[in-house]
């Protein structure tokens, strides 16, 4: 089976600096990948797609089929194998952090990209959504200070990620990042923690990305020149154990 590509939209860089509007549509995603994760613009929500479906989990707590010409200022999306390899099944009580502990532990290369399924059981689970914005936009380390946070227990859905190399910083979320979206349909959000009760892993590696670059005013305008790992730590938020 031949190895599947990545497709990202923009850079991670530009959407901290506040570039928050962009001209590619779910409809467009879709075509790319039936797996991935990003937002909306105005960052309005978190997006997840799952199974070749774009849901949108909004700020309010609810999840909604995003309409076909929404449109994104970044994402990442792959075609996940439908029969993907299964890495490891979870039986223990595990958090986030030893969930990505025991991932790279079993990566034989930190040097490319991964894409990360896992449906499971979550005795936990914190996830954050943000609401749409307004001009003049803020920094993404500003607006994620007004971020709606939910606490989930006793739920079960997916997790859908991308682990990402360390040379992939300003364009891409180096390390883990991780979506969510509950079996029911109902709740989902970026994931800032978890406990994991039981899970089912699958993993695919991916060494081919295409990165598409917007050429709005907007993007051109953003300052990709500095570092800004600080705001991105600050955005991917608690992961507290």
């Amino acid at each position: 089976m031949p190895e599947p590509k990545a497709f990202q939209y923009s850079t991670i860089d530009a959407l901290l600096d506040g570039a928050y509007e962009g001209s590619y549509t779910v409809d467009q995603l879709k075509q790319k990948g039936n797996f991935g994760i990003g937002t909306f613009n105005r960052v309005d929500g978190e997006l997840v797609l799952v199974d070749g479906e774009v849901y949108k989990a909004k700020s309010d707590g609810t999840v909604e089929l995003a309409a076909a010409s929404e449109m994104t200022p970044f994402a990442v999306v792959t075609t996940f194998p439908t029969a993907g390899e299964v890495k490891y099944t979870v039986t223990t009580p595990t958090t986030l952090k030893e969930l990505e502990d025991l991932l790279d532990k079993g990566l034989e290369n930190k040097n490319v990209f991964y894409a990360i399924r896992i449906e499971g059981d979550f005795k936990q689970m914190t996830a954050r959504a943000i609401s749409p914005q307004d001009k003049p936009y803020k920094p993404l380390a500003e607006v994620a200070k007004t971020q709606s946070v939910f606490h989930y227990s006793d739920t079960n859905g997916v997790l859908v990620a991308f682990r990402s190399p360390n040379f992939s910083k300003g364009f891409n979320v180096t390390g883990y990042h991780w979506h969510f979206l509950s079996g029911d349909k109902k709740t989902g959000g970026h994931v800032l923690n978890l406990a994991m009760t039981k899970g089912v892993i699958k993993i695919t590696p991916v060494s081919d990305i295409e990165i598409k670059i917007p050429t709005s005013d907007m993007f051109a305008n953003t300052n990709q020149s500095i570092d800004r790992s600080s705001e991105l730590k600050m955005v991917e938020g608690l992961r507290k154990n």
